[in-house]
């Protein structure tokens, strides 16, 4: 079977979680050609590296430049491991793809990540904890789990999470879910370490004084670690999240950077939220790619969850055409009756779960 060519960096992880699941080799040429410093970051090798551990007969060829990567993916067997993971970037860099793969392997998967646990561009433990792992429940994955051991901030990190999946299913139910979510309460944690508690306090009241006009219920509690589980560096962020009677969530998150104040940073956390659930319909925009990823794998069916036309965005066509290329499955969208919406319908492929045949 020849591999299927892609270019470019760009959804590096989904591309190789994605071949994963189809079962189909690739070969991502032109990586950061003409960048200064071409090839693969240190946290791309790392995540190879993950990918390597958590299957069974994959082949990765790195080219001499680490410009070009051909990767066999073999069959997904989980299992107990510890993964250490580079301080460029956080831990939710590397648990987010699993997340994709956990509930269809041979094995449950018990992954200790250790490293960052927060940063400005990728994805939170709260944002994975209440954002993504409700997506999975709503698929059928219903025992999945992410504990905090050490919280570690940038640059140094010292920070442990243990992610933990023990349901694993043939393939993902059939999605339905057209209906708009009312928002029932707003949650959120505020958390430090190695600073003084009463940034927390601060970071609370600014996020309050936003959504205090809301109409729902608002609750955020303070999480302030000490000692030897905060970590090697101080730090503090925000994580709020939105949730509907049904169980949807959305979701908004900062960390603190160099000469941000704890009140910038509740105050911006607060109207992002506000924000993602004007611009977002049933998902989320971060929980979007694995919402239809585990549309796609599902059974021979027809599922159909309603979007906001704000959500296809650059990155949205960017995976519909890997899924195209890799599964080779359309998403097709219709207008709702609410003119803002759209209705994403897709045929799953029938992906079945081949490591439990073998099993």
């Amino acid at each position: 079977m020849s591999a299927i060519p892609f270019q470019g960096h760009r959804n590096f992880r989904i591309r190789l979680v994605l071949a994963t699941l189809a079962g189909k080799p690739i070969k991502i040429t032109k990586i950061r050609s003409d960048d200064l410093n071409p090839g693969l970051r240190d946290h791309e090798v790392s995540f190879l590296r993950l990918l390597e551990a958590v299957t069974n007969g994959s082949i990765i060829k790195i080219s001499y430049t680490g410009t070009t990567i051909e990767y066999s993916p073999g069959i997904i067997i989980g299992g107990s491991l510890t993964h250490n993971c580079p301080p460029t970037k956080p831990v939710g860099y590397f648990i987010e793809p699993m997340l994709y793969l956990a509930p269809f392997s041979k094995t449950k998967f018990s992954i200790v990540f250790k490293g960052i646990t927060s940063s400005k561009e990728d994805a939170g433990l709260e944002a994975i904890k209440w954002g993504l792992l409700p997506v999975m429940e709503k698929f059928g994955v219903r025992e999945a789990a992410l504990h905090t051991l050490k919280r570690g901030a940038p640059p140094n990190g010292g920070g442990e999470v243990h992610l933990k999946v023990d349901h694993l299913i043939p393939q993902p139910l059939t999605m339905h879910a057209l209906e708009m979510p009312k928002i029932a309460a707003i949650r959120g944690v505020a958390y430090c370490t190695r600073v003084s508690p009463s940034i927390v306090n601060r970071m609370i009241d600014a996020a309050r004084g936003v959504l205090r006009g809301v109409g729902v219920e608002v609750n955020i509690t303070a999480d302030v670690w000490r000692g030897e589980n905060s970590g090697k560096s101080p730090g503090f962020g925000l994580t709020l999240v939105a949730e509907s009677k049904k169980g949807w969530r959305f979701i908004a998150e900062d960390i603190g950077g160099p000469g941000e104040v704890p009140e910038d940073i509740g105050v911006k956390v607060a109207y992002e939220l506000l924000e993602e659930i004007s611009k977002s319909a049933v998902v989320g925009r971060n929980q979007l790619q694995l919402a239809l990823c585990y549309m796609v794998i599902g059974k021979e069916d027809i599922g159909r969850l309603l979007l906001n036309k704000e959500q296809i965005d650059e990155n949205m066509i960017y995976l519909l055409r890997d899924i195209k290329k890799l599964f080779g499955t359309e998403v097709y969208f219709k207008d709702d009756d609410n003119e803002n919406c759209l209705v994403a319908t897709v045929k799953g492929v029938g992906f079945t779960n081949s490591s439990k045949k073998i099993a």
